[in-house]
């Protein structure tokens, strides 16, 4: 059975934001951690694809190279943050978990909040390089700390209330469904973009 541990999952999500600015990219993991950390390297990607768009150096050529990296990233996201909610619901049905009459469902999913965690974990970290960057002046280094405090907070926030929705849905009281995003952008059958109806119309 799959030990669901959310202190687990932060911590995989903070070291490897630090070992991953030194180090390769790697996973060393098990099981569901496995899939938080493949998870959690879309975010990780994405976030320094992100900032290399906006770069002022990067030509018009590579930036139209970026900008196709962040659409294959951002869809790997979303896809991982389905499996993490299957596997969920795998595990659920092995430990025979049936839900409560009257269960009702959550905003979002596990998956949606481990999502958030690790991009918090990534914000965090970024904000703790603000806070202690020397070539920045005293007002740029407070105004990061007071950031890193709420950040700090919100991960604090989240943490415990992903733990309360997987006690909540491992006791039988609320639902978990998997939600498909259907994103339509990558599909070359439903983006007229890359099926040619939309230049067939120009046309």
């Amino acid at each position: 059975m799959i030990d669901i541990n959310v202190h687990a999952i932060t911590e995989l999500q903070r070291e490897t934001v630090v070992r991953w600015h030194d180090e390769q990219i790697g996973n060393p993991y098990d099981g569901f951690l496995a899939a938080v950390c493949r998870q959690h390297e879309q975010n990780f990607r994405l976030w320094h694809q992100e900032d290399l768009a906006r770069s002022r150096d990067v030509s018009e050529a590579m930036l139209a190279e970026v900008k196709r990296q962040i659409d294959r990233l951002n869809q790997c996201r979303n896809d991982l943050i389905e499996e993490l909610d299957v596997l969920l619901l795998e595990e659920l049905a092995a430990a025979g978990v049936t839900s409560a009459p009257g269960a009702r469902l959550n905003t979002e999913t596990p998956g949606s909040v481990i999502d958030r965690l690790s991009i918090l974990a990534l914000r965090i970290y970024h904000m703790e390089e603000q806070a202690a960057r020397p070539d920045a002046d005293a007002s740029h280094r407070h105004q990061a700390h007071d950031r890193l405090e709420i950040l700090r907070q919100q991960h604090c926030d989240l943490s415990t209330s992903l733990a309360e929705l997987l006690e909540d849905i491992f006791a039988g009281q609320r639902l978990l469904k998997v939600y498909r995003q259907m994103k339509m952008y990558n599909d070359p059958t439903l983006n007229p973009y890359l099926h040619g109806v939309e230049r067939n119309r120009a046309a």
